[in-house]
């Protein structure tokens, strides 16, 4: 649900908050591209908006013809909206492993790849102001629901290992697993809050599927155990099998999954509540009512181990780009300044006056960095 979209927002307490640690000093704040810059102060309409996003691109000469032309669906994908740009997009199912059906979206036809993650709560239709202008533009875009959100299966995690089912680790191993089947080469890797760590993830795991990453307002996993005064931990591990494991934890979902407090939370993460529309929490609401999202919700909050932004951010073998909405009120942009310094971060890009989720809250704005960050950095697959 979307009160988990800032997964490092304590539910409880966070403890000490540790910082990445700093690489070498910064001397500069980082710039904002002049095509997001320009587009902030002249508050351009959406043609003119969907005609920049094309020229972002062109200087790389790979991205865009000029846009490509809606295509057909594909056996078993449906027309689900046609964007206000023109592009078609289709969404589909396919089975992965234990008959776990995942669903995505796509649009366009040809082009580079674009792979798009959501965060902790979301689901493909957080990137409904992202994907089909993606695919207008000339990119064959696709966004994908994590196993065990939105529309994707909800397998329940009784009775396996805490935390084996949901984990970075086995949605790595879900995007690299769609990206061979489904995308079918080397993708770009677009992710926004904890879908950063999975596509982080995904490209340590296996670098020859993901050509380069790109993280919105990453989550820092403030939760982590090692994140964690050592006092305050036994009692933390206490309240999270406290609420994974007794009635109290389904009452507190209920409490949390109505369309008012969604809707408050989502102000909080966005910088502009006139943003937060009753379409959006819709979006988000409707696929968190379904039968084992509570269990979801409940076996990830207790997740306090597995890997950290910082530690794949080293080690990551793979160009990466770090993009940080400059109000996020969870995951703090003096945090995520840390990053630039990071040998494999390419750009660390500012967006003015944005929160938590920027592909949504200022589409116009993410677009055509996201399009330039795909002209630059994707590595087209040789022929022959």
């Amino acid at each position: 649900m979307v009160f988990a979209v800032g997964a490092s927002k304590p539910l409880v307490w966070a403890g000490a908050r540790t910082r990445p640690q700093r690489a070498r000093p910064r001397t500069a704040a980082p710039a904002v591209p002049r095509s997001v810059r320009c587009r902030a102060a002249a508050g351009e309409g959406d043609a003119a908006q969907a005609a920049s996003v094309a020229d972002v691109a062109m200087p790389q000469g790979r991205v865009t013809d000029g846009g490509s032309e809606p295509g057909a669906p594909l056996p078993g994908e449906e027309v689900v909206r046609w964007t206000e740009y023109g592009a078609p997009i289709y969404e589909g199912y396919y089975e992965w492993k234990n008959g776990w059906r995942i669903r995505y979206q796509r649009s366009g036809d040809s082009g580079p790849p674009v792979l798009l993650v959501h965060g902790f709560g979301g689901n493909c239709d957080h990137w409904r102001k992202n994907t089909g202008e993606l695919g207008k533009a000339g990119c064959r875009a696709f966004s994908i629901d994590l196993l065990g959100y939105g529309y994707s299966s909800k397998p329940s995690p009784k009775n396996a290992e805490p935390n084996s089912i949901y984990c970075f680790e086995n949605w790595s191993e879900q995007l690299r697993h769609f990206i061979e089947t489904k995308i079918g080469e080397p993708t770009a890797v677009v992710c926004n809050s904890v879908g950063g760590i999975a596509g982080l993830q995904a490209a340590v795991d296996d670098p020859s599927l993901v050509t380069s990453v790109a993280v919105l307002n990453i989550s820092l996993r403030m939760l982590h155990v090692s994140k964690q005064a050592p006092l305050s931990r036994p009692f933390v591990a206490a309240f999270q099998r406290v609420l994974r494991e007794t009635d109290i934890g389904k009452a507190f979902f209920g409490s949390v999954a109505q369309p008012r407090t969604v809707g408050n939370i989502l102000r909080q993460a966005y910088h502009d509540p006139a943003t937060v529309t009753d379409e959006l929490v819709d979006c988000i609401l409707k696929p968190g009512l379904q039968d084992g999202a509570v269990d979801v919700f409940l076996d990830f909050i207790s997740y306090s181990g597995g890997p950290l932004p910082e530690d794949l951010l080293r080690e990551v073998p793979v160009p990466t780009v770090v993009v940080w909405g400059d109000k996020d009120p969870w995951e703090k942009v003096e945090w995520g300044r840390e990053f630039e310094a990071y040998p494999t971060v390419k750009e660390y890009i500012e967006l003015p006056g944005v929160g938590h989720c920027p592909q949504d809250e200022r589409p116009d704005l993410v677009n055509p960095v996201l399009l330039d960050f795909v002209g630059k950095y994707h590595r087209p697959v040789a022929s022959g």
